[in-house]
């Protein structure tokens, strides 16, 4: 409910602003000031890459500590809080940076730079918050929100979302089943049956369920009814016997909501991804083609056929894409008259130890998880991202359950938490879980963290063949 993209962007960029203005204000206030050593302006005039650098370390700092999360600063005192910290540890990174890099810097340049920009942000965070205050639900793009049950509980719910509808809520109206229930001035749009209708003629993103225990057939008929439009669902926990999807608990002006459908990336967090999958992937496939190269040329000396193969698989809303590897095995595997197949827990596996269709070029690229460098290509064309859960092929997916099929609903990855977790000796199919757990815990944070953990895994050699 609260993850505006849009304010997140506005105090991203506000900030990146600031820091690089209290760094041109530092530089130029340093041979003013009458205490320290006396340094002529052009001794403390700095390179574009210092204000680079400085822009990179609170964003990234920022970003890591949940500064942007407005679900976590809903209250002033809570974000100007998150800020202090955050500005602290951009702080002291930015200083060490220096020393092991532009150790000429003014060390007054650095703390003026440092107080600079923490009254900066600290008065930018006072005054955009006025500003959404004052604006409210009538600037563009706001939540329009629709509550089911126009009782006591509906009533509190409906103070909540006028109370905060400076962060975008616009309370649209009520449905209930009783017409005489008080909805505080606001429609009263009919009975719970035209629940589908309403959300489409009046445009609501967000329907908040309100309704009382004796209400819960009627409220799992509506949930399964709104899973084929684009809106957000809501109950406040009075109902945990119908959580029947992994669900998401947040806290509402001191009210408890458990989320039973909204998508797992909001707009920032797939934004976010996506720049990082751009930046760090260009980076790789660059400094990989040297390599690739060689690859390419020992498949091709090994055996017959192409160097590259593609082959279809499952990705992100269960779409279909070509996903690209090096070619680790002979170039008609069909002509094995005898092919070996293994059955786990009545379920198939397509990789096998000693499978004896892999040439001798493919299992050293297995072993290292060489073969799979031309997904870098599928990342920067966005059918993949470079971490998430293994893109899967058709023919097994047809075969999952229900639940698993959650793990298609965040970008596929090159590189993800069950890689990192025993790869070919936990099939993929058989551990869904360790998807759902990345799916369910997802930051950028973690995603640093996998790609981390995923060297050691490939040195390791760990489930690779």
């Amino acid at each position: 409910m609260f993850r505006r993209v849009s304010i997140r962007l506005a105090l991203l960029s506000g900030d990146s602003i600031i820091v690089l203005l209290a760094l041109y204000l530092a530089s130029w206030l340093r041979p003013q000031l009458w205490f320290g050593r006396p340094i002529p302006l052009a001794f403390v005039q700095l390179e574009w890459y210092v204000y680079g650098l400085a822009a990179g370390v609170w964003l990234t700092s920022f970003l890591l500590l949940d500064v942007y999360n407005l679900k976590r600063n809903l209250r002033i005192i809570d974000e100007l809080q998150r800020v202090v910290a955050a500005h602290v540890a951009s702080s002291l990174a930015f200083a060490g940076v220096l020393y092991f890099s532009f150790r000429d810097v003014s060390r007054l340049q650095v703390i003026s730079f440092g107080l600079i920009s923490l009254l900066l942000l600290l008065a930018y965070r006072l005054v955009f918050r006025s500003l959404l205050r004052f604006f409210g639900h009538r600037r563009y793009g706001s939540r329009r929100i629709l509550i089911v049950g126009a009782g006591s509980l509906g009533q509190d719910i409906a103070k909540m979302v006028i109370e905060h509808s400076w962060t975008g809520l616009s309370l649209v109206g009520f449905v209930d089943d009783d017409a005489e229930r008080g909805t505080m001035d606001y429609p009263h749009f009919g009975t719970l049956k035209q629940t589908i209708r309403i959300v489409r003629e009046e445009r609501i993103n967000e329907v908040i369920f309100a309704l009382p225990r004796d209400a819960h057939l009627k409220l799992a008929d509506l949930v399964f009814a709104l899973q084929s439009l684009k809106v957000n669902v809501r109950v406040v926990p009075d109902f945990f016997d119908l959580v029947f999807v992994r669900s998401a608990v947040e806290e509402f002006g001191g009210m408890p909501l458990v989320t039973l459908r909204e998508p797992v990336l909001d707009p920032f967090q797939r934004l976010t991804k996506r720049m990082f999958d751009l930046i760090v992937g260009s980076i790789s496939l660059v400094l990989a083609m040297p390599f690739m190269a060689m690859i390419a040329l020992a498949i091709k000396l090994d055996s017959p056929g192409p160097a590259i193969f593609k082959q279809q698989r499952v990705g992100e809303h269960g779409k279909l894409f070509d996903m690209y590897k090096f070619r680790t095995m002979i170039h008609d595997p069909a002509a094995y008259t005898r092919q070996r197949q293994i059955i786990t827990e009545a379920q198939p596996v397509h990789k096998f130890y000693d499978d004896p269709r892999v040439t001798r070029t493919g299992r050293f690229l297995r072993r290292l998880s060489l073969d799979e460098l031309p997904q870098l290509v599928n990342v920067l064309k966005g059918d993949m991202s470079l971490v998430g859960p293994r893109p899967e092929l058709p023919w097994l997916v047809e075969r999952y359950e229900p639940w698993q099929r959650k793990r298609f609903e965040v970008p596929q990855g090159l590189t993800g938490w069950w890689q990192i977790n025993g790869r070919a000796d936990k099939p993929m199919h058989l551990h869904t879980e360790e998807d759902l757990y990345y799916i369910k815990h997802y930051s950028l944070w973690l995603d640093i963290q996998v790609l981390w953990r995923t060297i050691k895994a490939v040195l390791d050699r760990r489930g690779a063949y």
